[in-house]
């Protein structure tokens, strides 16, 4: 690994990945205030004010260099057209381990964009980034059982099933369980 990483714009086919900025948080509000996007979220569903500070905040996160280091990008769609320049989801991107060279990533994406292959797009993206920018010999991804959608996803990015905790945490009122998917440089083939 040759660190830091500092985050620069990745292009894809549709989407551009680029560091969150504070000109974002209206669009991230836009999620950040849908009960049925945060339900398998580390976050509450948020008012107005209280998104815009947490996107202060994750707007900062912009290069990695140590162990739980965290890097967002924002996912916009960019050129013309009435959405152009909108956010529609962001993508983490966790520096779990410098020494054992592992990554975590995340991701959260606007309802009125699923279903279109955007979070298998910057999914993807992210997963090069991480192997071929940061260096990862291993990916994974945390994710409630429940969220089939995420599921999907990483079945879709070559990511193989690792470990599932059983009602291992009480979240958000009830009991919970966290799968682990992964990948290693290895095996990830490009597309």
């Amino acid at each position: 690994m040759t660190l830091p990483i500092v985050a620069l714009p990745i292009h894809t086919e549709r989407l551009l990945l680029r560091p969150l900025t504070e000109a974002d948080a209206a669009d991230v509000y836009e999620y950040q205030s849908l009960p049925e996007i945060v339900r398998y979220l580390p976050w509450p569903v948020r008012d107005r004010a209280e998104s815009r500070e947490h996107t202060l905040k994750r707007a900062g996160f912009t290069h990695i260099q140590n162990d739980d280091d965290l890097l967002i990008l924002a996912a916009e769609l960019p050129g013309g057209g009435g959405v152009a320049g909108r956010v529609i989801g962001d993508m983490s991107v966790f520096l779990k381990s410098v020494e054992h060279r592992q990554v975590a990533i995340g991701w959260v994406f606007h309802p009125d964009f699923h279903g279109r292959g955007f979070a298998t797009e910057a999914a993807r993206a992210t997963l090069a980034f991480a192997f071929d920018e940061v260096g990862a010999h291993r990916v994974f991804a945390e994710v409630d059982p429940r969220n089939e959608a995420s599921v999907a996803l990483c079945l879709r990015l070559g990511m193989r099933l690792e470990a599932t905790f059983v009602e291992s945490e009480f979240f958000k009122g009830e009991w919970s369980g966290l799968c682990v998917y992964a990948i290693l440089r290895s095996e990830w083939a490009p597309e």
